[in-house]
C-alpha cells in the first residue's frame, strides 16, 4: 500500500471527512482491520481565508508548497488537496514536489463520464464558481458542458460555505436555498451538480436533490484510496 499525502484545514470539518471516506475504503477493499497509510499537514485556513479574499493567492501558494515539501519528505507517494478552491494555483503546488497531486477535477469527470453526463452544474466557493481553474479542466479533459449559478445566487452559495460550513453550521434555511439553486440549475439543463466545495456534502445529501450529486470530496478521497491500492496511473495523476 503506498502512502496517501493529505493538505488538510481548509477547512478541517471537510478534512475529517477525508480522513473517514479513505479509511473506510480501505477497510472494506482489505478487511476489517485495515486502514490508509497516510500523512496530513493541516494548515491554518485563517491566514489562508484572508488571503484568498485580499487576492494574495501568492501567501496561499508558499504556505501550501511548504505542506507539500514536508509531506513528500515524510514519506508520502501522492498528494491530495483537501479542497477545491486552492487547486487554483495546484500547478505551483506540483512544482515544489516531484510526487504527485491527484487533481479534484479528474475523478468528477470520469465519474461524469460513467453516468453519460454531459451539461453539469457547479457549485463552491466564488472562487470555483467564477474562475477557469476547475471548469477549464473539466471541459478541457472531460468535455464537459460547466453552468454556475447567477451573480447573487453565487453570493449566497459562497456566503453559507465560509461563515457557515466552514465553522460546522449546517442549518435547513441554507438547505432549502442550496436546493433551490440546484432546481434552476437543472431547468438549464444540468444533468448532475458537482458539489464542488469540499464542505457543501455536510449540508447537501443525495435526497436533498433531484438530479444526481458529484461530491468532489468523496470522489477525490476514493481516487486517493485507488492510488494507494493500485499505484500510480497517469488517470489518476495531476499532469
Amino acid at each position: 500500500m503506498l502512502t496517501i499525502g493529505l493538505i488538510g484545514g481548509m477547512s478541517w470539518e471537510s478534512s475529517a471527512e477525508y480522513y473517514r471516506i479513505i479509511n473506510q475504503g480501505v477497510r472494506a477493499r482489505l478487511g476489517p482491520l485495515r486502514s490508509a497509510r497516510s500523512l496530513m499537514q493541516s494548515v491554518d485556513f485563517g491566514p489562508i481565508e484572508r488571503a484568498q479574499h485580499e487576492g494574495r493567492w501568492d501567501l496561499t501558494t508558499q504556505i501550501l508548497q511548504d505542506a507539500a515539501r514536508k509531506l513528500q519528505a515524510g514519506g508520502a507517494d501522492c498528494i491530495v488537496l483537501c479542497t477545491n478552491t486552492m487547486h487554483k494555483v495546484i500547478d505551483d503546488l506540483q512544482a515544489a514536489v516531484t510526487i504527485p497531486f491527484l487533481h479534484i477535477a479528474d475523478p468528477v469527470g470520469r465519474a461524469a463520464a460513467r453516468a453519460g453526463v454531459k451539461t453539469i452544474g457547479l457549485l463552491g466557493t466564488s472562487f470555483t464558481m467564477e474562475q477557469d481553474f476547475m471548469k477549464d479542466r473539466l471541459t478541457r479533459l472531460h468535455g464537459l458542458n460547466v453552468l454556475v449559478p447567477p451573480p447573487i445566487e453565487r453570493q449566497e452559495v459562497h456566503r453559507i460555505i465560509y461563515d457557515e460550513l466552514c465553522v460546522g453550521i449546517v442549518n435547513d434555511e441554507s438547505r432549502r436555498i442550496y436546493q433551490q439553486t440546484i432546481d434552476r440549475l437543472a431547468q438549464r439543463g444540468a444533468e448532475a451538480i458537482i458539489l464542488g466545495c469540499t464542505e457543501i456534502t455536510l449540508l447537501i445529501k443525495p435526497q436533498h436533490s433531484r438530479v444526481p450529486l458529484l461530491d468532489t470530496t468523496d470522489l477525490h478521497a476514493r481516487s486517493a484510496v485507488d492510488f494507494a491500492l493500485n499505484g500510480a496511473s497517469a488517470e489518476s495523476a495531476n499532469p
